[in-house]
């Protein structure tokens, strides 16, 4: 018995938002991991990778001139489960983190619940900027910001 070769839905075209190389200045509001919280600028690079099933993500941040922070993500339509999901792994050296959520209304929302809750926003109603805003909960019902950031597009990926 053969199997069918997987294709692409609606929901996998929906990663094609996120490709493109992109930078902006991000705001970090004052937590127990930064008390004075501060501002950011962010490189970000999305590729489209494994055929169109999956956006390749890869971050960096400096901070008064020296990167402080460098992450990789990957984001994906699980078509099984119906959801995004979006793996994140970081040089702070915490464990991979996965967000799962929907897209609507041209904005992706996504949380998880490891190690706290988290929310991860990125909003591309835009098409030539989107916004991305990280909150944090106690109990996952009230959502505090943690990080936002504004990216202008710079160019298409190679």
């Amino acid at each position: 018995m053969t199997m069918p070769m997987p294709t692409l839905t609606e929901g996998h075209r929906n990663l094609e938002k996120f490709v493109g190389n992109w930078a902006g200045e991000e705001k970090i509001y004052p937590s127990p991991w930064d008390p004075d919280g501060g501002t950011a600028i962010a490189r970000i690079q999305n590729n489209l990778a494994l055929s169109g099933f999956a956006v390749i993500q890869d971050y960096e941040q400096d901070r008064i001139g020296t990167v402080n922070m460098r992450g990789h993500g990957v984001i994906i339509w699980n078509q099984e489960e119906k959801n995004y999901e979006f793996h994140w792994f970081n040089s702070m050296g915490t464990p991979p983190t996965v967000f799962r959520g929907q897209f609507e209304a041209g904005v992706f929302t996504l949380t998880c619940q490891t190690p706290f809750p988290s929310r991860c926003i990125f909003d591309f109603r835009d098409e030539q900027n989107y916004i991305f805003q990280l909150d944090i909960s106690q109990d996952g019902t009230e959502w505090s910001p943690f990080m936002k950031g504004t990216y202008k597009k710079q160019g298409m990926t190679v």
